[in-house]
């Protein structure tokens, strides 16, 4: 084989290659944007647009329901832990930062689950030593949250579930409303099976 066929066979194998990348690329460019577009999320020059998790796309945590999100609040991210034997799942909605690098949490979600929350006032009680609240001081206003007994105070409200499950949310007030917390809170809840 000559040199000279060699060098044509490979220009048209190379510009497949180029071609093909170059459609991929593209295709997933146009689904980033459409991904985008579809969330609300504007792209920007510099960020890539990840999609969601299958759980967060499903709009579920831990086997709660979420069915109300204000509108304005940022990207989510979840973390799970666990501090004196109850175990944390939350999802916070944190806006992007600012000039100076801050991020602003705009929404928190959590489910407890541990033993030792048995009723409302044992998940009080629990609280007011894991947010190193005084008990004495804390106000604390009775709230119903759907179908759950629970408790609001400034930008949190939590609730009983069931023996062993608790939930709360905490919303920026600066930027929402009590109503606002309080839908949310009514729109986290455990799945119902059928």
């Amino acid at each position: 084989m000559s040199r000279s066929s060699l060098g044509s066979r490979a220009v048209p194998t190379t510009r497949r290659i180029v071609i093909g990348s170059a459609v991929v690329l593209a295709s997933l460019g146009i689904w980033t944007t459409a991904s985008a577009a579809a969330t609300g999320i504007e792209p920007r020059s510099g960020y890539a647009v990840a999609p969601p998790s299958t759980e967060q796309r499903a709009c579920t945590l831990d086997g709660f329901v979420i069915e109300h999100l204000p509108d304005g609040i940022g990207t989510p991210t979840d973390f799970e832990y666990e501090w004196e034997d109850v175990s944390f799942h939350s999802r916070v909605w944190e806006t992007a930062p600012d000039p100076e690098g801050a991020y602003k949490v705009d929404l928190t979600m959590k489910t407890m689950r541990g033993e030792k929350l048995s009723d409302l006032e044992a998940l009080k009680d629990f609280l007011a030593e894991y947010e190193e609240k005084d008990p004495e001081t804390w106000e604390l206003r009775p709230v119903k949250v759907g179908a759950y007994d629970g408790l609001v105070a400034g930008d949190e409200v939590f609730y009983f579930v069931s023996p062993g499950v608790a939930a709360e949310v905490s919303l920026d007030r600066g930027r929402f409303s009590e109503q606002d917390l309080l839908d949310t809170a009514t729109g986290f809840h455990p799945e119902t099976t059928s």
